[in-house]
């Protein structure tokens, strides 16, 4: 359907905005990205107005055979896709996930261990305005002074401490690769469970680009819409076997109702593409791209927390440059480059203006941008930064916007499988 051509004239222009907004401007938020055409005609057809409540075979209404077929097809295809023995699709998102596994696997007096959110931490990981901070005993580890990257000395002494149930590893900010290995090694140590929030590298690991968190991991959540490149509103959790039905039942009957269906058919064209050669050329880009931009903002003097990236996303330190992420944030965006204020480990700035900017390379290695553009695009961020936002180097960058998207589609052909 084209829904610019829809009876609903005010929702029909506000499509239409949006679609030239993302067309002339370019993201660098490490959580969005552009899902293909194929995986964008799966959301909101024909499977969208089927109740399949319950789980293949066990559906609490009739009509489901199809529905059966195609949430079975999504599980056998995550499966090949991280290598895991068993994986639920039915999650609305990974922290709704999150939040169900924690509600079915411990109880509020059981202690859960996370990275602090400053640090690079997720909300949903015991934060104390989230839920999930609210009902469970929490303890954190963080990054070192000296490097900012993960403490694993740190790790060990906080978990022996403290003798959690489960150390939850992965966060939203955190530039670096997790060494699951040892995590694995510390979380046996007390006998607890490694649970990995894979969201942000999630379409890394199954681009063989990175270190998968299996065999090492007992839990593995992650989102479907980051480097994964797939639907929005949408999760995986992979487990062991001998977690997967509490792990099916956290979701069902004990957090959500009837799945979307037509998300679970997203999801599923979604893990077969991951697995082509074509995907794995891509996750392998989407690294190379954010070395590259990485370069280009270091070559224009710009502290990047932890000294840059082995991953998609980059964080830079604006706390050693006498600005703020709120104040980057809203430069940039005059310039048409959308990105997102974010705290930095050691940050003594509210999370309203924020010591650091958190740009990730998924998005527009997605819409075709090669090392030579990211290096590019590095520098005259960088510049823009280091003139305390000067109107020349907004300018500058504005108009290597403008050029570089003239003609540029969301979803570049040569990702195509």
């Amino acid at each position: 359907m084209d829904q610019t051509k829809t009876p609903d004239a005010e929702v029909s222009n506000l499509v239409r905005l949006e679609e030239l907004r993302q067309l002339s401007q370019i993201s660098l938020v490490a959580s969005e990205n552009y899902s293909s055409p194929v995986i964008r005609g799966f959301e909101g057809g024909i499977f969208s107005d089927k109740n399949a409540e319950g789980y293949p075979g066990k559906r609490c209404v009739s009509g489901c055979e199809y529905a059966d077929q195609l949430e079975n097809l999504a599980i056998e295809r995550a499966k090949t896709a991280f290598g895991c023995e068993h994986a639920n699709v039915q999650a609305m998102s990974a922290t709704i996930a999150n939040f169900a596994i924690m509600n079915e696997l411990f109880r509020p007096s059981d202690g859960l261990m996370a990275m602090r959110l400053q640090d690079g931490g997720h909300l949903s990981h015991g934060a104390p305005f989230h839920a999930s901070g609210q009902k469970f005993r929490w303890c954190f580890y963080g990054v070192s002074r000296t490097d900012e990257q993960l403490d694993y000395d740190e790790v060990r002494s906080v978990a022996l401490e403290s003798r959690p149930a489960a150390i939850i590893c992965g966060g939203s900010s955190y530039p670096r690769l997790v060494d699951y290995e040892q995590m694995h090694q510390i979380a046996r140590e007390i006998d607890a469970l490694l649970w990995v929030d894979l969201s942000h590298t999630a379409g890394l690991v199954a681009g063989r680009a990175v270190p998968s968190p299996f065999p090492h991991a007992d839990i593995v959540t992650t989102s479907t819409h980051k480097t994964l490149r797939g639907p929005r509103g949408g999760a995986l959790i992979l487990c062991k076997n001998f977690l997967a039905e509490r792990v099916d039942r956290a979701i069902f009957p004990g957090l959500q109702g009837a799945p979307k269906m037509d998300l679970i058919a997203a999801r599923a064209a979604l893990l077969s593409e991951v697995t082509t050669a074509r995907f794995q050329e891509y996750a392998r880009d989407v690294l190379s791209n954010a070395k590259a931009l990485e370069r280009g903002l270091l070559y224009a003097g710009v502290p990047l927390v932890s000294g840059g990236t082995s991953s998609h996303l980059l964080l830079l330190n604006l706390l050693k440059c006498h600005t703020t992420g709120n104040e980057i944030e809203g430069s940039l965006l005059k310039s048409h480059v959308v990105s997102n204020k974010n705290s930095v480990p050691f940050d003594t700035l509210p999370p309203s203006k924020a010591g650091g900017l958190r740009i990730g390379s998924a998005a527009l290695t997605t819409r075709g941008f090669d090392q030579h553009r990211f290096f590019e695009l590095g520098v005259m961020i960088g510049n823009v930064v280091m003139s305390a936002c000067s109107h020349d180097r907004m300018a500058d960058l504005r108009s290597f916007v403008k050029e570089s998207t003239k003609g540029l589609p969301l979803f570049n052909g040569k990702w195509a499988v």
